[in-house]
């Protein structure tokens, strides 16, 4: 398998779940800043023109970070990261969708690129975009504090839904996004605690 990736993006959280698993794999960092992503080669592997994509082992391209995520966990049993029981496979999909559909795709994005959201360019609606994705984080941030009350991770046991909650908190921590509330900064500790969580930084320059 290989990785292509961005350090610091979500695909911070994909290396999480490759160290975790231990099996063999390649990354390939992707200039972003460069426009590596629009690039022709780059299409060819993801038209969507982001990351993370995984090149699984026939050659055939994966894209999404749920579905990615999701592929490896069922894929590698043995890491137990991923439920058995109905309701609480449907709790960690839930969890996952919320941190990269609302709190990143509607937070993050907003206050990272902000012109995307503001056609006219005016640097007042910019500012009020940008209000409006820390809200959007802010309160995410909020929901996922109530389901780690009482509890070390977001389901019963580590799975790749603390992935996704690690990333977006990631993003808090380094990007300056949004300050965690007190579950949710207990929860980042205890991914940084984890080799696998050190190791995927490591590989992405910062640990």
């Amino acid at each position: 398998m290989k990785l292509y990736y961005a350090p610091g993006s979500c695909s911070i959280g994909t290396h999480v779940i490759l160290e975790e698993i231990g099996k063999p794999y390649q990354s390939h960092e992707v200039n972003l800043a460069g426009g590596e992503q629009f690039s022709e080669a780059f299409k060819q592997i993801n038209p969507k023109s982001k990351v993370p994509v995984m090149i699984l082992d026939d050659g055939t391209s994966l894209t999404e970070w749920i579905a990615i995520a999701g592929y490896l966990a069922v894929t590698n049993p043995e890491a137990n990261l991923l439920p058995q029981d109905p309701l609480d496979w449907a709790r960690a999909t839930e969890y996952m969708v919320h941190c990269n559909c609302t709190m990143h795709s509607h937070g993050f994005a907003r206050i990272r690129r902000a012109e995307r959201f503001t056609p006219s360019g005016d640097e007042d609606d910019e500012e009020t975009v940008r209000g409006q994705g820390r809200r959007i984080f802010n309160d995410g941030f909020a929901l996922m504090d109530e389901v780690l009350e009482g509890r070390e991770w977001l389901l019963n046991h580590y799975s790749i839904a603390d992935a996704a909650l690690f990333y977006v908190s990631f993003w808090a921590d380094v990007r300056g996004a949004a300050t965690m509330p007190p579950n949710v900064a207990a929860h980042y500790a205890r991914m940084k605690s984890r080799p696998a969580v050190q190791r995927a930084l490591a590989i992405e320059g910062f640990a």
